[in-house]
């Protein structure tokens, strides 16, 4: 890659990074009162974060049978109120297990 098409790339990428960034900041000043608008905006990084992990664990193990059975466990033991270790240990199991079947 030449060095100006490298640089030009790396200051898009800054600049939009800062955009995304600052303009909350700019746009609203004062503190947001609406607690609905609050409990949206206290949801979104553990939406973004469930986008952006779920679809990628039916693809973790190489097999779509064994990743469901995964994730079928780790539903399981989350509905039953484990904690996250738990849930990951189970998922792992059942994947494993599932695999060697």
């Amino acid at each position: 890659m030449k060095t100006g098409v490298y640089w030009s790339y790396l200051l898009v990428m800054f600049f939009v990074t800062y955009l995304i960034r600052v303009v909350p900041f700019v746009v609203f000043r004062k503190k947001i009162e609406n607690k609905y608008i609050r409990s949206f905006l206290a949801y979104i990084p553990y939406t973004v974060l469930g986008a952006m992990t779920f679809p990628a664990v039916f693809y973790a193990t190489g097999s779509l049978v064994t990743s469901t059975v995964g994730v079928a466990a780790a539903l399981v033991a989350a509905y039953r109120g484990k904690g996250l270790f738990t849930v990951a240990i189970c998922a792992s199991f059942a994947a494993l297990l599932a695999g060697m079947l």
